[in-house]
């Protein structure tokens, strides 16, 4: 049984398979993709909604240092990325991390891979729809055509966001008006959640909220996929055309009007506030490896695929760097955790026009990002199913626009419908959850067959550098920065040390009585015994207190400590993926000392899982559970059905 669950396929079967054109399953791809092509497929996969809107709350998080988790990201995805082209270089075909994984580790592990990699390519479509459906209907809400009478075009609010964002909006906006804070002053982003749920039409008490123009953009996207790998091409090539002349415009007109007081200071938040903006940054780099799902459609893969990757990789770095400093030179920092960060800024010091072209090129932007994405899981489905482990249909290909037919109108279902009411965070972190385990298993693919001798190796191989050393003194490196430079910061995780909530937390969590507590106090701590405790704005007024003058309002207050301080469990739940990290650092060290392992993989290996740790137990939870559910899809079906399990063939 366990031999069975961890079968492997030899390169020669993949590639004789694939040279015989997988018969049983009909025609085979076009092979019309070249460098260039692949290129601007990874610039199209990457600049998108990165660029054009999680920059701006990392920039608020971490302030201009936010560019060195923009280079560490660049960095771990670069190591990645040179494990996925050393075997796109050995096994060119469809497949990407799944197909590699049943090569390196069995058909269990590429089963869980191929599972996970709908995290990456399928939630994340969903979340870069949503994100088009915000710079659409800000798009259609700025146009102005005097003539006819048009002064913006404004989709009812219930129609333009998800049912969940609209719930939370109302009871978030709630509990602020409770606390204090009059209704006009709340954020932007709550008050439409806000508008949104009262406005919402309703059956039975049930609100009707859904995201429309997200379920328009899929079905056409889905269409366009549909029709063929050359109209994807070109429809790619153009709309990167747009978006890179747009970032340069940005770029050559923004540095005019930097002031460098903003850069100071430069790390306001301290290595944690840069750090906080990982997820939202390592969201802008997926989607590169999505070029390696094209390799059967690539006219010569083992060439191109490695280089179009790292290519992709360094042209889209050195533009977020550019435009993150840019962004924080313009307006402080603080200001940008908003969903449109580029056209706010030109908003601020009254460009207009700039602004409206920037909203013209995000829609563009993000429907490139959604079509790389859209085109990559049907090819890893159709893998899955030519091995057996998916019913036979969704390796389908269509006899005349040469795709894989069946399972491209699936994923456009499997987007299209939760984009109507899934919520932009929870989709933002699983995506990227899914999409780090992903690269974490094709580094320690690539280590697991480096000493294999009979393994065929492509024209691409990774750089050797003996980590025997390197590793070891990194990890002694990092004890010694933990022990001195960040000496409180350690001694708080050993010690599981409680940690005060942050404001908004706090007042939105207590009721009626607690509130009207706090709100006493805030008199009473500023002698203001005239002013009535029902206009304090509790949350603006905590906000506004530095760290210590916080835990010093904090550990007075009469609320209960439960409300107050994160502690016990609570607290050291959250520590656990780190805990698993540096478990994991311990046996990579041990491995890299015995073994003499490849530094880059290992390097990637570590850097990819340490972002992992970053996103937070709920969202490996939510990922534990996504596995598990795809565990009893496998053990129901792909099971029995797999094709390696009929063969006779040994690895």
């Amino acid at each position: 049984m366990f031999e069975k669950l961890f079968r492997k396929k030899s390169i020669a079967k993949i590639l004789e398979d694939a040279a015989k054109g997988y018969g049983e399953h009909g025609t085979s791809l076009h092979k019309t993709l070249g460098l260039r092509d692949l290129t601007a497929f990874g610039i199209a996969a990457i600049i998108g909604a990165g660029i054009f809107s999680t920059i701006g709350k990392a920039s608020a998080d971490g302030g201009p240092a936010v560019i060195f988790l923009f280079i560490f990201t660049a960095v771990a995805c670069s190591f990645a990325a040179f494990a996925y082209a050393e075997f796109a270089s050995m096994v060119p075909v469809s497949g990407s991390a799944y197909t590699y994984s049943y090569v390196a580790f069995g058909e269990l592990v590429a089963w869980i891979i191929g599972w996970s990699l709908i995290m990456e390519y399928a939630i994340g479509n969903i979340t870069v729809a949503i994100s088009w459906s915000d710079y659409f209907t800000g798009l259609l809400s700025s146009i102005r055509i005097p003539a006819l009478n048009i002064n913006g075009i404004h989709l009812p609010d219930w129609t333009t966001m998800d049912y969940l964002t609209a719930y939370n909006g109302h009871i978030h906006a709630d509990a602020l008006v409770n606390a204090g804070k009059n209704f006009a002053n709340l954020d932007e982003a709550t008050r439409i959640a806000n508008n949104a749920w009262i406005t919402a039409p309703q059956i039975g008490g049930f609100h009707l909220v859904a995201d429309l123009p997200a379920l328009a953009i899929i079905i056409f996207i889905t269409w366009l996929v549909y029709r063929g790998m050359k109209e994807s091409k070109n429809a790619s090539n153009a709309m990167v055309i747009v978006k890179l002349a747009v970032i340069l415009l940005v770029l050559s007109v923004g540095i005019f009007y930097v002031d460098t007081d903003n850069w100071n200071p430069f790390a306001p938040n301290g290595v944690s506030g840069v750090l906080k903006g990982v997820s939202a940054v390592f969201f802008a780099y997926i989607g590169f490896d999505a070029i390696s799902t094209t390799a059967e459609e690539c006219k010569n893969p083992q060439r191109d695929l490695p280089r179009g990757m790292m290519w992709a990789i360094i042209i889209c770095t050195t533009l977020y760097v550019a435009i993150a400093l840019v962004l924080t030179g313009i307006v402080n920092y603080k200001l940008l955790a908003v969903g449109d960060p580029l056209a706010f800024v030109f908003d601020q010091i009254d460009m207009k026009l700039m602004s409206g072209i920037i909203a013209v090129s995000a829609v563009f932007a993000m429907a490139s990002v959604l079509l790389v994405f859209q085109m990559g899981q049907p090819r890893i489905w159709m893998s899955m199913s030519r091995d057996g482990l998916l019913p036979k249909s969704f390796s389908k290909i269509h006899p005349k626009y040469k795709t894989p037919s069946f399972a491209t109108i699936v994923v456009g279902f499997v987007v299209a419908i939760p984009s109507l009411f899934m919520n932009l965070t929870i989709v933002t972190d699983l995506c990227s959850i899914g999409t780090l385990f992903a690269f974490v298993l094709v580094c320690a693919g690539v280590l697991v067959l480096q000493n294999k001798p009979n393994i065929q190796r492509g024209k691409f191989r990774i750089p050797y550098v003996n980590a025997k050393y390197i590793v070891p003194l990194m990890f002694i490196g990092m004890l010694a920065a933990a022990f001195t430079w960040y000496q409180q910061e350690t001694k708080a995780f050993l010690f599981n040390e409680q940690k005060v909530y942050e404001p908004v937390h706090f007042i939105t969590s207590l009721d009626a009585n607690e509130l009207t507590s706090v709100k006493q106090q805030i008199v009473d701590d500023q002698k203001k015994v005239n002013v009535i405790a029902r206009n304090v704005d509790a949350a603006d007024y905590l906000s506004g207190l530095s760290a210590a003058q916080y835990e010093e309002f904090m550990s007075r207050s009469s609320v209960d400590t439960e409300k107050k301080f994160e502690h016990g469990w609570g607290l050291f739940k959250h520590k656990i993926p780190m805990w698993i990290f540096l478990f994991i650092c311990v046996v990579i060290m041990y491995y890299s000392v015995t073994k003499n392992l490849s530094l880059i993989p290992v390097l990637g290996l570590i850097s990819c899982l340490y972002m992992m740790c970053e996103l937070g137990i709920s969202n490996w939870i939510g990922f534990g559970i996504w596995l598990i559910v795809g565990l009893v899809v496998y053990f129901l079906y792909g099971y029995k059905n797999s094709k390696l399990a009929k063969s006779t063939e040994t690895f």
